[in-house]
């Protein structure tokens, strides 16, 4: 069962890099999120959160190969993922963004491959 966690961490991993072609310049970001970027503030925020989103992919990635880190890993996908589907939920209006619609639907289904990550990883046998 080690492969399916593994395999769940190498997908969300995937996921998770995407955002980091935003760092690269306020056109990237236009062209990711379908907003304007229009202030240097919003601007500097979401290339920090792309930086941030880097990390934790650049993380998943090398936990599919590293058994150890397997939990820690999961776990702070779960987090990511589960967060941005209740803020999306809480806040009015926001998964009305043709943006927001995709990303709800890919965590949705990236939540569910999580799940069954964290069941494969409670029964494979422990060394």
């Amino acid at each position: 069962m080690r492969w399916v966690v593994s395999a769940v961490l190498l997908l969300v991993g995937v996921l998770h890099l995407l955002p980091l072609v935003g760092v690269v310049s306020r056109t990237q970001l236009t062209r990711l999120y379908g907003v304007d970027v229009d202030t240097p503030t919003l601007e500097l925020l979401l290339r920090h959160r792309a930086v941030l989103f880097g990390l934790l992919g650049a993380f998943l990635l090398v936990a599919a190969f590293r058994a150890p880190l397997q939990w820690a890993a999961l776990i702070a996908a779960v987090f990511s993922v589960a967060s941005f589907l209740v803020l999306a939920w809480l806040v009015p209006g926001a998964q009305a963004h043709p943006a927001i619609a995709l990303v709800v639907r890919l965590d949705w289904i990236a939540l569910a491959l999580l799940v069954v990550a964290l069941i494969a990883y409670g029964v494979q046998p422990r060394a």
